[in-house]
């Protein structure tokens, strides 16, 4: 089998920049967007119309980069790499970036701890004495006694027969 030949670093370079436009974060650092590049990266010897996809859509940013804004797309700041990046949103290359970014990006654990997320609660015991009610942005909720009849009123009596079809009885 014949050995895949190497990707251009535009490739890459361009793909950080992308992912970084197109899920802005500004208080993370690379790293997650370079590990998510990198992961994405390495589905594509998996697959040639990806990788011909991915390449050639990367590509075709740069170009419209450099016609448009006299730059390469890496070099873009937010608003120019959005601009373009709106303007390929229903590629299937970017949809693909799209689907494998959404996943990747955010199960990165450098991310979870710069979100504040814990994890999984299971293996934990659960959130419950965990401070899963530890929202200090969220106003305290208003806690009233009901003072109503102490008698409560049946929705439906228990003399009324069960009826057991998934037809409603047709």
């Amino acid at each position: 089998m014949p050995e895949t030949p190497a990707l251009a670093p535009a490739v890459r370079t361009n793909l950080v920049r992308l992912l970084r436009a197109a899920y802005p974060h500004p208080s993370f650092p690379d790293g997650p967007y370079e590990r998510t590049a990198d992961h994405i990266l390495g589905q594509l010897d998996e697959s040639l119309w990806h990788r011909i996809a991915l390449t050639s859509g990367l590509e075709s940013l740069d170009a419209s980069a450099q016609r448009s804004r006299g730059t390469a797309f890496a070099d873009l700041d937010d608003d120019a790499a959005l601009a373009l990046l709106r303007g390929i949103a229903d590629a299937e290359f970017f949809a693909f970036i799209r689907g494998v970014t959404v996943v990747t990006l955010y199960n990165d654990h450098e991310v979870w701890d710069l979100l504040g997320y814990e994890g999984e609660s299971y293996s934990k015991g659960g959130y419950l004495h965990r401070g899963f009610d530890d929202l200090d942005w969220l106003p305290s909720p208003r806690v009233e006694e009901y003072d109503g009849p102490e008698r409560l009123v049946e929705v439906a009596p228990d003399d009324v027969p069960a009826t057991t079809s998934t037809t409603g009885g047709r």
